[in-house]
């Protein structure tokens, strides 16, 4: 079987961030790398959008037809190659999980409906209204690409997560998905994780106070966090014990009873089961780092 090649940013001679963000013209980029026709992958993710010609785009054995307002998001390691008519134009992005998620912090590129793996979604097809406003985005990203001012990463990445809210709403309002409902629900949870997580690890309890089933409260955040209701009250967990033990000088085990564990030894089992160290040697390991600084 012939190996598919899989590509790096470094691969498109970018001069910004060159191993994390690529900002071009469609036609630009296929001058320059006409290599893309032939089927690969990317170890980053990938926007583009097309607003003339027409082709056909094969992403992972699954043929699309291109044609004006074809918006394909193309995760880290899907294999795709093109066909393309010689008049095609358009914009492509490329960007690492890591200068997104790093500058972000609060939210990750995963999260983003079009980006979970188990939606599957490659392609979103716009209409003539939808070309215009997302269009004025990307002619931004060029703009700004081409320019030499201050906080310029800052701008395109302000710029490519505009994108994704845009792309975002299209995804929402065309498939069948019950997110406005679920987002609420997800929020009353962390609502009732953030008042009782000291005393409550039970499921079943969060799914009681939201009067609905444990089957639905683990559906709900399944499809929307790609987790279970038992890992985000650990998370939770690990989280708080991990900030205490970080900026609170009491004990490990007044920790532990902080945290509603009155069994010092199964509070360590878990923390040491989600963080790959014990209570007691992440706080030391906290201390190495300080004396090195």
């Amino acid at each position: 079987m012939k190996k598919v090649p899989v590509y790096t940013i470094q691969n498109f001679n970018t001069n910004i961030h060159k191993n994390h963000l690529y900002i071009n013209t469609f036609k630009n980029h296929l001058i320059e790398h006409s290599f893309i026709e032939k089927s690969h992958r990317h170890n980053f993710y990938l926007l583009v959008l097309f607003t003339h010609g027409t082709g056909t785009h094969q992403i992972d054995l699954e043929n699309y037809h291109i044609k004006k307002g074809s918006l394909y998001m193309i995760k880290p390691g899907q294999a795709h190659g093109w066909e393309l008519s010689n008049d095609i134009e358009g914009y492509i992005i490329f960007y690492s999980s890591e200068i997104y998620n790093l500058y972000f912090g609060h939210k990750k590129i995963e999260e983003y409906p079009f980006y979970q793996s188990e939606k599957n979604i490659s392609e979103i097809i716009l209409n003539e209204k939808e070309i215009v406003d997302i269009e004025y985005y990307f002619k931004l990203l060029i703009q700004e690409n081409q320019q030499k001012k201050s906080r310029k990463t800052d701008k395109l990445l302000n710029i490519i997560d505009i994108i994704h809210i845009e792309i975002s709403r299209k995804f929402l309002s065309e498939n069948n998905y019950s997110f406005q409902t679920y987002h609420h629900k997800i929020q009353v949870f962390n609502k009732l994780l953030e008042q009782y997580y000291t005393s409550e690890k039970s499921p079943s309890f969060y799914a009681s106070k939201m009067n609905i089933s444990l089957k639905h409260l683990n559906r709900i955040c399944k499809e929307l966090l790609n987790k279970t209701v038992t890992s985000l009250i650990a998370e939770k967990i690990i989280i708080e014990s991990k900030r205490m033990l970080t900026f609170d000088s009491a004990s490990i085990n007044e920790i532990a009873q902080t945290l509603g564990y009155e069994d010092y030894s199964y509070f360590s089992r878990l923390f040491k089961k989600h963080t790959q160290l014990t209570p007691s040697k992440f706080r030391t390991s906290l201390k190495k780092d300080s004396s090195v600084k």
